[in-house]
């Protein structure tokens, strides 16, 4: 072959080469797979707590709540609330007709007062008895009077003190009925046993009030409720329940106040468990207001949840719970690559667990796991921020 067919065999043998050269680095770019992108969150220090929350809703309460009535059937005379007013303790709320009972506790206090002046009556004969006894006995002495006259004054004395003493006794008798017509007075008024807000008024003036038979549940006539102590109860798994303690700070958070929660403190742990049919078994747990006056503005009924910190550890490495895989594995952005890290934990809640080994600080651990695709091996970038 001539030299200038060698140089044309060199030249097409060079493109040739140069477009193969080409074709692959094509090749090995779009066939690459495209970076994922994730979110992340770097690993830093902060407040890590182990808790326990409610299973279901949980439910504020009124410290005190009287379900009111009156002792005994009657019409409704006069009724001096409605539904909403504040009432003092002892303020009248409800009357029933009882001008019967009104005029029995006059006739009893003038029979008293008739019994008394009976009684003052006889003593005071019994007493002017016993001194012309006195002197019949010195007449006897002096000769001037027989002794049959001093017995008959002596005899007359002790008769008229024994009808002293029976008027007397005569007077608690009276006043006992004045005490028992009184009780029954009371009985058709309805007073309020404490301070707080009227709920409920069941009837109007005019109409029969009548108390619940045995066994029988009637609508209260006045629904009185203390407004001004607060409570949560909350029912808590039976798995949980031996953790928690008397006096363990709390979380209480209201589906009314969203992003708002109140301070508070376990109070009370029921003494059994609660068996409600197709329902995991509870135990009822009191969280009270740590504030009072932060409880002010809450009415009673709200739905509440009351997460109970059984322990909590400062300034310790922590990771959100989002980005914990099962198996306590976490998968790390590292130099564009998804690695996956077992980790050591130790407290734990349902938004962050402390981190005993296994991650330092600053680096990034994924958080969206729900994506396609993630897993560890895969090239990924950090997903940008959307604008707001």
């Amino acid at each position: 072959m001539s030299l200038p067919a060698l140089r044309r065999w060199s030249i097409r043998l060079l493109i040739l080469a140069v477009l193969l050269a080409a074709a692959y680095f094509g090749w090995r770019t779009y066939s690459k797979p495209k970076p994922l992108e994730v979110n992340v969150v770097e690993v830093g220090y902060g407040r890590v707590e182990a808790t326990v929350a409610n299973t279901r809703a949980g439910t504020v309460k009124p410290c005190r709540r009287a379900k009111l009535a009156p002792q005994g059937g009657g019409q409704i005379a006069r009724l001096l609330v409605k539904e909403g007013d504040r009432v003092a303790a002892g303020q009248i709320l409800l009357e029933l007709w009882n001008v019967d009972l009104a005029a029995q506790i006059r006739l009893s206090e003038e029979q008293a007062g008739a019994t008394k002046a009976r009684r003052n009556e006889a003593c005071a004969a019994a007493q002017a008895a016993r001194r012309e006894a006195v002197r019949q006995q010195q007449l006897v002495v002096q000769g001037f009077v027989s002794a049959a006259v001093m017995d008959k004054a002596a005899s007359e004395a002790d008769v008229r003190e024994a009808a002293c003493r029976a008027a007397t006794a005569e007077i608690a008798a009276a006043e006992a009925r004045v005490d028992t017509a009184r009780a029954a007075l009371s009985r058709t008024v309805l007073r309020a046993p404490f301070a707080g807000i009227v709920a409920e008024v069941t009837g109007e003036q005019g109409e029969y009030s009548t108390p619940s038979p045995p066994g029988i549940p009637t609508p209260p006539a006045i629904d009185l409720i203390d407004d001004a102590c607060l409570y949560v109860t909350a029912p808590i798994d039976e798995v949980d329940a031996p953790r928690i303690q008397v006096g363990l700070p709390a979380r209480i958070a209201l589906d009314a106040f969203p992003g708002q929660h109140f301070a508070g403190r376990v109070r009370r742990i029921a003494p059994y468990v609660l068996e409600v049919e197709k329902q995991a078994r509870t135990v009822e747990v009191e969280v009270v207001f740590t504030d009072p006056k932060a409880a002010k503005t809450l009415l009673v009924g709200y739905s509440a949840d009351a997460e109970i910190i059984l322990e909590s550890r400062d300034q310790v490495l922590r990771v959100p719970a989002q980005a914990l895989l099962d198996g306590n594995k976490v998968l790390v952005l590292n130099n564009g690559m998804l690695e996956e890290r077992r980790v050591e934990l130790g407290l734990a809640n349902w938004e962050y667990s402390e981190v005993r080994s296994g991650l330092k600080s600053g680096e990034q651990v994924v958080t969206s796991l729900e994506l396609e695709g993630v897993t560890a091996g895969v090239p990924a970038v950090v997903k940008p921020k959307q604008k707001p």
